[in-house]
């Protein structure tokens, strides 16, 4: 039942590690990598390792609110102009499609017993 958003949470994780990594990589270049890009990276990474914990949990509650949060501060940074280059939008945007995917994959009703 937990299968498909334990999988996308690990992506989510994946992606969001390779993000931080480029972010290090490419720090001497302040036009694709400023204050912001760092921020955002962190925050990410942090918020992906917390999907990954609730996921492996079974925290259904948990793991919906912090990926609809996460959605939605996606959705803002994509949608406003601001300190962060296209490639982190894009970057961002795939985040944003598999924490959608994650919430849709979730079970509605939680069974008897379950983490709530």
């Amino acid at each position: 039942m937990m299968r498909t958003p334990r999988i996308l949470a690990g992506c989510y994780l994946g992606l969001s590690l390779v993000t931080l990594a480029v972010i290090v990589a490419l720090r001497h270049h302040p036009a694709v990598v400023n204050a912001a890009v760092w921020i955002r990276g962190s925050i990410v990474v942090a918020s992906a390792a917390l999907t990954n914990v609730f996921a492996a949990r079974g925290d259904v509650r948990r793991l919906r609110i912090v990926a609809i949060v996460m959605v939605v501060a996606i959705a803002v940074i994509v949608a406003l102009p601001g300190p962060f280059p296209l490639w982190l939008k894009l970057e961002q945007v795939a985040c944003g499609l598999l924490l959608i995917g994650m919430v849709v994959a979730l079970p509605r009703k939680l069974r008897r017993g379950e983490t709530a």
